[in-house]
């Protein structure tokens, strides 16, 4: 009988606990986790996978393995915009400080000093993956692109004139070029972005569904994130934004819908009949004012939930385990119920269900052989975590993500015992005091 052949990794990882996020959601204590060429390769008892032959091995004691986090919605480089124009309702903010300051700074630059500000502050608090939806896609993508980042670029489209472009017909072209140039890679997504049904007339908001089918592209759009921004279309239109983008063919599987905090049953009926995605940014409209998410009421009717953080000019962080805390809290206050939104289903939040949101679940969101190694070690051995009655509970209800030591997106490291590994923190300190100069005046 021939002898077994040893089994063979580039990297094998031992950490206290691996958290696959997968279903059962099982912890495995004293387990080991290899990866091959960007991929996990084996999962198996650390007894069994010392024999491993492999050219790395990772010693990570008293630290938790689990999936990278998926911030589903965000504005990146609005990181330079942090705490410019805070305390302010909504459509304030908007209109009286943050559009005007668009007009004024944003270019390419701009966006990409920002969005290298943003990445760095996901990478080290625990995020592998992010969407985005800001002006100049293109300069993001190709930073994400060089560093090695996963994330989708959902490309901003409205009826009017900005800073990337005159209108939607170059928007369009602008963005479906970006599709084009991005479609073979496994790490960047290109989704359309129109802003809102404030914002985008039925015209544009038509060619986006067509095109979203044609191309089998996801679409993200801020939606209901007001009860004025429901009541000014009401008034106007007769009709909720969300029926308006039903009639229009623009709610689908594909379709990911940001905020929902303005939302009835029929709404969430609608929502739940297209298999859209709600992407639920809990701290964003908490700041703003904006209204509370019925969180627990969309995942009975069968909603898939994601969690993002919105733009660090209304956060002011890009903190996703800070997201998930606030999540799981308010959403227990909102229903009434302490049971709503366990720590689990508010990690699987961040986790798989926004890998699902983004139609990359077969790549991401959990640990599983043949997935991409796209991971995190937490180091749970600190006081604040002690005593560790369940792991879990300490990943979503305590403060835990300045102990993020590691970060592997398809196997390449990004974060070395918390130091970045493609990005340079003293440069993007400076760069961000440069642009708070400029911006301020001072």
């Amino acid at each position: 009988m021939p002898e077994a052949k040893p089994i063979a990794a580039d990297t094998v990882i031992f950490p206290r606990w691996i958290l696959p996020v997968s279903d059962g959601d099982p912890i495995l204590e004293n387990h080991a986790l290899a990866m091959s060429n960007g991929l996990i390769s084996a999962i198996l008892p650390a007894e069994q996978a010392r024999s491993i032959v492999t050219n790395e091995t990772i010693e990570l004691p008293q630290q938790i393995l689990m999936p990278g986090l998926i911030n589903a919605h965000g504005h990146a480089a609005m990181s330079l915009l942090r705490g410019m124009a805070d305390d302010h309702p909504l459509h304030v903010w908007l209109n009286d400080h943050i559009w005007p300051a668009e007009g004024k700074w944003v270019n390419e630059e701009f966006v990409n000093d920002g969005a290298a500000l943003a990445m760095a502050e996901m990478l080290k608090t625990g995020t592998t993956c992010f969407s985005d939806m800001y002006f100049f896609p293109s300069v993001a993508a190709e930073l994400a692109h060089r560093i090695g980042m996963r994330a989708q670029f959902a490309f901003p489209i409205f009826d009017f004139p900005s800073a990337w472009g005159s209108g939607p017909d170059e928007y369009f072209r602008k963005g479906l070029a970006l599709r084009d140039k991005f479609k073979q890679s496994d790490l960047i997504q290109i989704a359309f972005g129109p802003h809102a049904p404030y914002t985008v007339g039925d015209e544009a908001l038509s060619r986006v569904a067509m095109l979203s089918h044609e191309t089998q592209s996801n679409v993200q759009i801020h939606l209901h994130e007001t009860q004025q921004e429901v009541d000014d279309a009401v008034a106007a239109t007769g009709k909720r934004p969300i029926e308006r983008l039903a009639e229009l063919g623009l709610l689908g599987p594909r379709t990911q819908c940001v905020h929902l905090t303005a939302i009835n049953d029929d709404d969430i009926a609608l929502l739940a009949l297209y298999g859209c995605h709600a992407v639920h940014c809990p701290e964003s409209n908490l700041k703003l004012a904006s209204g509370f998410s019925p969180v627990e009421k969309m995942r009975k009717a069968g909603i898939n939930v994601a969690l993002g953080s919105d733009g660090a000019a209304s956060n002011n962080d890009l903190d996703l385990f800070g997201e998930m805390r606030t999540a799981a809290m308010l959403a227990k206050a909102v229903a009434g119920d302490a049971t709503a939104l366990p720590d689990i289903a508010a990690l699987r939040m961040a986790t798989i269900d926004g890998a699902k949101a983004l139609g990359i679940d077969h790549l991401v969101g959990s640990l599983e052989i043949g997935k991409h190694a796209d991971m995190i070690s937490v180091d749970l051995s600190d006081l604040a975590q002690q005593p560790l009655y369940s792991p879990v509970s300490q990943l979503v209800y305590s403060n835990i993500s300045h102990q993020v030591r590691h970060s592997w997106i398809k196997g390449q490291r990004m974060l070395d015992n918390g130091a970045l590994t493609q990005l340079d923190s003293q440069e993007l300190v400076k760069k961000a005091e440069y642009w708070r100069q400029r911006i301020s005046g001072a």
